[in-house]
């Protein structure tokens, strides 16, 4: 017997494979379209910056740090406090380890002022140790070749900008669990210009991509010099860093004294100790009103 099996023609016999390709390819198509518009919307979604004196920096308005050396968490507290953008945690010139200074930036976790280490030289090692116990700032001292201050740039950035590696530490518990994809935009790199050396490269100390502020350091610019303030060897020096950095598009940084100079807008504090003698002074030059204050009153 002969079974009879009916014609149907090639064309037909392909639809269903055909339809289930342009289903495919449309649901690939939709895909890919989705992917390709998250990650475009992933590079333009802006970077979170909690680094509110960079944020300050960028627009233009003066930051004041005033300039720890001593570990006590109250002293440190109390200026974090007191109306500071920014804490200058002094570790190049100081005693301070850097257990005492984490101890003391925890201490004072939500405080308005910032806090900046001054390390003691452009070291993976200090810059690393300074970024994981949550400094957002970077001083590097005695800047007089480019080398030194590109490693600081190295060592303070995460890949792909820079080589700073994962390690522990208390910074994702200060600035957030986006602290690694947030840290490179926050954290201001200060180079430091001190000797004579450092004037003559300052153009190109301003050109390395990553730095945000050049400061002229007064004290050791007539030190390293053998000129005074108002010599005009030493204030052709300034001119020189002043004229480089802003050229640069960078903030230009000094001691507090200088914030009516022009082009200033980064600005050192005095020490701890040199606040609390002018404090005591204020205080004894004070008149008293006959009521004394309530004890503690002056922690509020």
């Amino acid at each position: 017997m002969i079974t009879r099996t009916s014609f149907v023609p090639s064309s037909r016999r392909r639809e269903p494979n055909m339809s289930i390709r342009i289903k495919l390819w449309c649901s690939l198509t939709f895909g890919a379209s989705l992917l390709f518009s998250g990650s475009l919307y992933a590079q333009s979604a802006p970077t979170r910056i909690y680094n509110t004196a960079k944020q300050k920096l960028q627009a233009g308005q003066q930051i004041v740090g005033g300039t720890v050396t001593t570990a006590d968490p109250g002293i440190y507290c109390a200026m974090a406090n007191a109306g500071y953008d920014f804490l200058w945690i002094e570790m190049q010139h100081s005693p301070l380890t850097y257990q005492q200074v984490a101890t003391m930036i925890w201490a004072c976790r939500d405080a308005p002022a910032i806090p900046f280490v001054r390390v003691p030289d452009a070291t993976a090692g200090d810059i690393q140790k300074a970024t994981d116990i949550g400094a957002l700032g970077i001083i590097v001292p005695l800047v007089d070749t480019v080398e030194k201050i590109s490693d600081a740039v190295k060592y303070t950035k995460y890949p792909p900008q820079g080589v700073r590696s994962l390690g522990g530490g208390q910074y994702r518990a200060l600035w957030g669990d986006d602290y690694r994809a947030t840290a490179n935009a926050n954290i201001v790199i200060v180079a430091m210009i001190e000797s004579p050396a450092g004037v003559d490269l300052a153009r190109e100390i301003a050109a390395v991509d990553g730095v945000d502020v050049v400061m002229a350091a007064s004290t050791d610019l007539g030190s390293f010099s053998g000129f005074r303030q108002g010599d005009a060897e030493y204030e052709q020096m300034v001119d020189t860093i002043r004229d480089a950095t802003l050229g640069a598009g960078l903030a230009l940084g000094g001691p507090q004294a200088w914030r009516d100079r022009r082009g200033f807008t980064f600005f050192q504090g005095p020490s701890d100790t040199v606040l609390v003698s002018l404090g005591v002074q204020t205080s004894l030059q004070a008149s008293e009103s006959g009521v004394a204050p309530t004890e503690g009153a002056e922690e509020r």
